[in-house]
């Protein structure tokens, strides 16, 4: 048996499911979908697997946007959009299929 923490993670999973309906998105948005439709966790949870996940390569960088605002943290936002990577499994699950399918 291997040492370590398992490399499979059920919120990567679902990160994974939500990509597969939306094809693209930024860590935000998919904060939002994610606590619509799965268990709530934390945002920081779901950038530490979007991270991971591209290491993995479950997820990839499609694009990073610079977006200029009135932010508390200062005058622009970096938004890194990301999609499904070759190592990705979607499995079409059923809660994720539902909500997209809702809010079209």
């Amino acid at each position: 048996m291997a040492k370590g923490r398992p490399v499979k993670s059920e919120i990567r999973q679902n990160i994974v499911e939500i990509l597969y309906f939306m094809k693209e998105g930024y860590g935000y948005e998919i904060y939002k979908t994610y606590v619509a439709i799965f268990p709530k966790v934390t945002m920081r949870s779901i950038y530490y697997h979007l991270k991971k996940g591209a290491d993995l390569n479950e997820f990839k960088v499609s694009k990073i946007e610079k977006e200029k605002g009135d932010y508390s943290w200062g005058g622009e936002a970096e938004k890194i959009y990301y999609s499904l990577g070759e190592a990705a499994k979607p499995a079409g699950n059923e809660k994720a299929r539902e909500y997209f399918e809702k809010k079209k």
